[in-house]
């Protein structure tokens, strides 16, 4: 029975070079898979219908964009996830969602071999086959551009000898990868660090210098969850577009940053992920006020180690599980309102109420009617500072 390659096409050069190569290098037949993520561009029926004329036996397009929203934008949103602090995580949450895709195609077809378009250099390597290490063990992984040294030009020498249907004339001076949680952009002239980024770089978000009045937009959670923007009831998929667009006309969700890839060396990225900024804003907000103060400190290091683990490949892991667990929990009273103004390339907090808040006025004012027992905080003090104060008298005893 001859072999199946199944492949993570996206419809460009290089997984249309593919096709017909691993055909050659394996004499398998090749599946393609492409997995839409709300990533945009080309019509997903051309792109299916090109992997067809490359020579796959079969092609599929799944669209993904609700789950990709609700089953990965939406735990990464809930564990506020900003790997070195500031990156939501944007190709990093699409690879083991198209990973799972590629798992269930070649159970389907029959494929014994999963191929994909990824370097040696990169995270994403990290991303597919780890993923698939621990959903389908026994699939063999083949990367022809890392495993075969296949570069664009060949790749470029290899399309026009074969005659492939595809457009081997432009090339982008950026290596680009997009979905609906942001944008990321590298390579070109961004390799040298020095220089700044240009305005032809950005798609997702406007210039955030130009004059505009600002928008004010009003997010309801529940327990965690986006489920209304102005009051108007939303699915996470369309909550996330909606402030892909609001945010993103405000040049809200731009970042230029050298960060430090799994491989070990460091990378500059441009980024742009308006949606996702503006609901880590709001939902870290709410988390302010909902959340009690040691569950709010630890679920700070739990949100970090959260985005590492996604972010170095370890989607499947069992710590990723059982972190998933724990903010799931976390989130129970992680419902109300926030208010946001968008302008100027910020969105900025300016309101928001919960029935779930930890906040007493009462308890926090400084006018008539506060109801904070103040005689309570001299003891309190006391004890707090005690192992400080005994430790000090110590190392002046001692002479340390």
């Amino acid at each position: 029975m001859t072999q199946r390659v199944v492949l993570a096409y996206s419809g460009g050069l290089d997984t249309s070079v593919a096709i017909p190569y691993l055909a050659e290098q394996t004499g398998a037949e090749i599946v393609a898979v492409a997995v839409d993520v709300g990533q945009g561009g080309e019509d997903l029926d051309a792109i299916r219908q090109r992997a067809l004329d490359c020579g796959a036996v079969e092609s599929e397009v799944v669209d993904a964009r609700d789950e990709f929203a609700a089953d990965y934008c939406l735990p990464a949103m809930r564990a506020n996830a900003l790997y070195m602090d500031r990156y939501p995580l944007v190709s990093a949450l699409s690879r083991p969602l198209i990973v799972k895709h590629l798992v269930a195609a070649a159970r389907k077809h029959g494929g014994t071999i999963v191929s994909h378009g990824c370097t040696g250099k990169g995270n994403d390597q990290v991303r597919f086959e780890v993923g698939l290490s621990a959903l389908a063990p026994d699939l063999k992984i083949i990367a022809p551009a890392r495993d075969f040294a296949w570069t664009r030009d060949k790749a470029i020498a290899f399309a026009e000898e074969k005659g492939l249907p595809i457009d081997v004339s432009a090339k982008s001076p950026y290596s680009i990868d997009q979905n609906l949680w942001g944008r990321a952009v590298e390579t070109g002239f961004l390799e040298d660090i020095w220089n700044g980024p240009i305005e032809d770089l950005y798609s997702y978000t406007a210039d955030p210098a130009e004059p505009r009045d600002a928008d004010e937009v009003v997010i309801t959670f529940d327990a965690g969850v986006p489920v209304a923007i102005d009051g108007e009831t939303v699915t996470p998929y369309q909550a996330i577009l909606e402030l892909n667009r609001r945010a993103g006309a405000q040049g809200v969700g731009r970042l230029d940053m050298v960060e430090d890839r799994l491989v070990g060396i460091k990378s500059r990225e441009v980024y742009e992920a308006p949606g996702a900024i503006a609901l880590i804003t709001a939902h870290q907000e709410l988390e302010a006020v909902t959340v009690e103060r040691d569950l709010a400190r630890f679920k700070k290091g739990v949100d970090q180690r959260w985005g590492e683990l996604v972010y170095d490949g370890l989607w499947f892991s069992p710590l990723k599980r059982s972190l998933d667990a724990f903010i799931d929990d976390a989130q129970q009273h992680v419902s109300g309102e926030v208010r946001l103004t968008l302008h100027g390339g910020r969105a900025t907090v300016t309101g928001r109420r919960s029935e779930a808040s930890l906040y007493d006025f009462g308890m926090a004012t400084y006018d008539t009617g506060d109801t904070f027992d103040q005689s309570l905080a001299k003891g309190f003090v006391q004890l707090w500072g005690l192992p400080s104060r005994m430790a000090a008298a110590r190392d002046a005893r001692l002479g340390g």
